[in-house]
């Protein structure tokens, strides 16, 4: 093992490396159906011994961290392990990258071109965090019998769907992605991405949101055109979304997932779609966002530890099927299901004087908040592409701001325990055809830091007082003794979510801003509360 393997095994507490040495053979041509040429690297271990293989498909390329994270460290660990470039990056034939278009038919042939291989056992286990975790449900459902294992970290079966929902795009994700993939391959792509950080919050700010990567990147980009004029009911998409087929795969599915991650929603209902299939999933969620170390860490030792043995033949060392990082009390627990038995929907409400409690308010008059697109409501922490300011933050300086509403408790006289999914019913008006309501439920300590546990937006069509329904993203957070519950309400969190300018323009081609009045009741008769599942 090299210093360096030395220092990522302590650095991210990996299983010890079982080989010494290992060799890498670089840009392997693997024949595609259609006659493209798509290039492999190949790490494999030292010695005569057989050894599955680790497949990884990416469109980031196949040397740098990502052949060091899974190359070196899992070969290491007793995998051959091939990194292959998806189609249109890195060398990789068919013309310019198109993001989840052909992964499918890609995926197949790289599986029949590795079962060709002198060096393959005949398993192999698939594994990757992100779009290397699509790259595995593309093949999921139809994978030959050679296909043991699979470990999607922080992805989903339909991947950039999930930030697509009708009327609602979340730009930060789509932006920075679309910048990302369409310069990496430049010279010297890493330092220019620092420089590049102020043309992209200006095309994030720009109108309509349809010129954005003409600003960003001085030309449009497909990916992010495709997602911006179609949202994921589109049937565009049928040939990318992979959803409907979770509940075939037969594969055994190991799914590591994080609380602040942008794809956690989706990554369960894959899970809960394998569960009503009658498959035996395992689960781990994390307190980690979706770039965080912690996350892949806990990838690699998943594809070591359980999917290594599977692919040998052998049985894994048992564990609950749900394992999950239970926050506030910085505790992992297991559990026999998601979301776990025993935990029923506590209401708190949402009350006058910016108070949150048990019992719904008294006959009080709402409160108002003005909404100005021109200067928006930022977003901070929670469910982010990139590590910079991703996850648990400090969220006074937001609350501080006149267009959010708080609401907090009277201080827990015991720890409230909340497992499972969040939800939030806000009854409002608004003097405009369209408006966006952002709810946050954070917890307060001794100190008054305000940490953001869950969070989510959803466009409104109001219709004089009108009650709203938002699935907060699922949590496992527990609110100690002597702390506070309190709840956010905003009306954006820009440039995590489009801005809504209050118009019925369509959001990609939309150029006006409107000032936007949204009242929020709470009182008797609309009983506005937060949903939290406890014991």
């Amino acid at each position: 093992m090299t210093v360096t393997g030395w220092v990522a095994q302590r650095l991210l507490k990996l299983p010890p490396a079982t080989v010494r040495k290992v060799a890498v053979e670089r840009d392997l041509p693997i024949p595609a159906d259609d006659g493209v040429t798509l290039l492999a690297n190949h790490w494999s271990p030292e010695g005569e011994q057989k050894h599955p293989t680790a497949l990884i498909r990416s469109p980031y390329g196949r040397g740098g961290p990502l052949g060091w994270m899974f190359g070196r460290l899992l070969a290491e660990r007793g995998f051959h392990v091939v990194v292959v470039s998806t189609r249109g990056t890195f060398g990789s034939g068919g013309g310019e990258f198109r993001a989840m278009r052909q992964e499918r038919a890609d995926g197949h042939a790289v599986l029949r071109w590795l079962a060709e291989q002198p060096w393959f056992d005949g398993s192999v286990v698939l594994t990757g965090p992100s779009y290397l975790g699509y790259t595995q449900w593309v093949v999921a459902a139809d994978a030959p019998v050679q296909v043991k294992a699979m470990v999607p970290h922080v992805t989903s079966s339909r991947l950039a769907m999930t930030f697509l929902r009708p009327g609602r795009i979340e730009l930060e994700t789509l932006m920075n992605w679309s910048v990302l993939t369409a310069t990496q391959e430049q010279r010297f792509a890493g330092l220019r991405a620092s420089f590049r950080r102020k043309k992209v919050e200006a095309a994030m700010r720009t109108l309509p949101l349809a010129d954005g990567d003409r600003v960003a990147l001085g030309r449009e980009w497909p990916f992010y055109q495709d997602c911006l004029h179609h949202d994921q009911d589109d049937p565009y998409w049928k040939d990318e979304d992979f959803s409907d087929t979770v509940g075939e795969v037969k594969v055994p599915v190991s799914s590591i997932a994080g609380w602040y991650d942008i794809f956690l929603a989706d990554q369960l209902r894959d899970y809960q779609a394998l569960v009503a299939a009658g498959r035996p999933p395992r689960l781990t969620i994390g307190p980690w966002a979706h770039s965080d170390l912690r996350g892949m860490a806990a990838s690699i030792w998943e594809t070591v530890r359980w999917a290594g043995p599977l692919a040998r033949g052998a049985k894994p060392a048992y564990r609950a099927p749900v394992r999950l990082f239970v926050m506030g009390v910085k505790q992992w627990r297991e559990f026999d299901q998601w979301p776990p038995a025993g935990y029923t929907q506590q209401r708190w409400h949402l009350r006058e004087g910016n108070a949150l409690g048990p019992v719904p308010g008294g006959f009080m008059p709402p409160t108002a908040f003005t909404y100005d697109p021109s200067d928006p409501t930022p977003s901070l922490g929670g469910a982010k592409l990139e590590a910079r300011g991703a996850g648990a933050v400090d969220n006074r300086p937001l609350e501080r701001r006149s267009d959010v509403l708080t609401f907090t408790s009277d201080v827990l006289e015991a720890d409230l325990e909340v497992i499972g999914e969040v939800a939030a019913e806000v009854w409002l008006r608004a003097d405009r055809p369209s408006c966006d309501l952002f709810v946050r439920v954070c917890d307060v300590d001794r100190r008054g830091r305000s940490v953001n546990i869950c969070d989510d937006l959803v466009k409104v069509r109001p219709d004089g007082i009108t009650k709203v329904s938002v699935q907060l993203s699922p949590t496992a957070h527990v609110f100690r003794r002597g702390h506070r519950i309190r709840v956010l309400v905003a009306a954006g969190a820009f440039p995590r979510y489009a801005r809504n300018l209050g118009g019925d323009e369509p959001l990609p081609t939309a150029t006006t801003p409107h000032r936007t009045t949204v009242e929020v009741f709470h009182d008797a008769a609309h009983p506005s509360a937060v949903l939290l599942p406890t014991k």
